[in-house]
């Protein structure tokens, strides 16, 4: 009679034993949604669940003093978001815009004022916890996830002392946050089918479909004072897709763009420094998108990286490296992403072209 060691039977029961597990497994999960992945583990959930709600459920134990987030802040957010929250060219500003008032009535009377330039993030936001939640999962920008809840709590603390919201010397932690009154905090509702889908819904009203026009024409125009404002905006903004920006160097278009092609990209545009030149090149790849000619954007100027590396010998060679591999620190800590895929004799053309001060 066929006889089996000890090791075979051992090996034996154990793949019986995979086998059956796999197959439990298997069907348990096949019920609901057949072979397709598997349950998280308890770790990977843990791992994305970090929202902080309104009810502060999710907001993790730790505190941060007002002046401990302002070393954090001039360290990591003041490049993008100003010394005070105001923000620069491309950010929207912080703080600003509400009052003393505002925080005992829990509701930003300038938002209602159209003489008010701009809607801060204080003058908006309802819940701290929506602030505290954001930092901690999106910011920096160039380093996301990189905070601590220690380091969220205490830039939350002086952004709220921009406001004027708590006082200099205020510990913000997990224990006082409920405590803090932001200005708009009366200005949300939850009451209305956008936050539950049972509740009443937001807006009321019967489309009559009568009489209706058959083509509506949107567009939007600039003030003769805002104009040109910041230099062309042509040469900014939506170098890909079907329109560019307004050439504000020269008076509004009488029409939108359309079918006679006024504004219209140029399909004969081309990725080739020989076919359009540098300045071609440089709007074909997106570099405007961060570099402006005589204004910082979120990288330096033209006028100013050709200033920083006048006379020097070396500059050529080190930048064209720079563009190629990408990198941060000496602008500031957002970095330019790696523009490997440009060839060497257009980053060179690039390179020469900047240094020259874009002439």
């Amino acid at each position: 009679m066929f006889k089996l060691d000890k090791f075979s039977v051992r090996l034996s029961v154990a793949l019986l034993f995979a086998c059956n597990v796999q197959l439990i497994y298997a069907q348990s999960n096949s019920a609901k949604y057949p072979g397709i992945g598997r349950t998280a583990t308890a770790a990977e959930v843990a791992a994305w669940d970090i929202d902080v709600r309104p009810d502060f459920k999710g907001l993790p134990k730790g505190s941060g003093s007002v002046a401990k987030g302002q070393d954090i802040w001039e360290a990591k957010c003041a490049n993008c978001h100003g010394t005070f929250g105001e923000s620069n060219e491309i950010f929207t500003p912080i703080a600003g815009g509400t009052t003393n008032d505002d925080i005992k009535s829990g509701r930003v009377a300038s938002l209602k004022d159209t003489k008010q330039p701009q809607r801060t993030t204080l003058m908006k936001v309802p819940t701290v916890s929506t602030l505290w939640d954001y930092i901690y999962r999106a910011m920096p920008w160039n380093a996301p996830r990189s905070l601590t809840p220690d380091d969220t709590y205490a830039l939350v603390a002086f952004i709220l002392s921009l406001g004027e919201i708590v006082p200099d010397n205020y510990v913000l932690s997990d224990k006082n946050i409920a405590d803090v009154k932001m200005p708009n905090r009366n200005g949300m509702t939850t009451k209305h089918g956008f936050w539950s889908v049972t509740g009443k819904p937001d807006v009321n009203g019967n489309a009559c479909m009568n009489n209706c026009v058959s083509f509506v024409q949107i567009g939007s125009t600039l003030p003769d004072f805002a104009r040109n404002a910041h230099e062309n905006i042509e040469e900014q903004n939506r170098l890909y897709g079907p329109y560019r920006g307004a050439d504000t160097t020269k008076p509004p278009i009488k029409q939108l763009p359309g079918s006679a092609g006024v504004g219209l990209a140029h399909a004969a545009d081309t990725h080739s420094s020989a076919a359009k030149g540098p300045a071609a090149l440089f709007k074909n790849e997106n570099c405007s998108a961060c570099h402006a000619p005589n204004a910082k954007l979120v990288g330096p100027s033209i006028s100013d990286v050709a200033k920083k590396y006048e006379g020097q010998s070396e500059s050529l060679d080190k930048l064209m490296a720079k563009v190629k591999v990408g990198g941060a620190g000496v602008w500031g800590p957002i970095p330019m992403p790696a523009q490997a895929q440009l060839s060497d004799e257009d980053r060179k053309t690039l390179v020469v072209w900047m240094l020259s001060g874009g002439k």
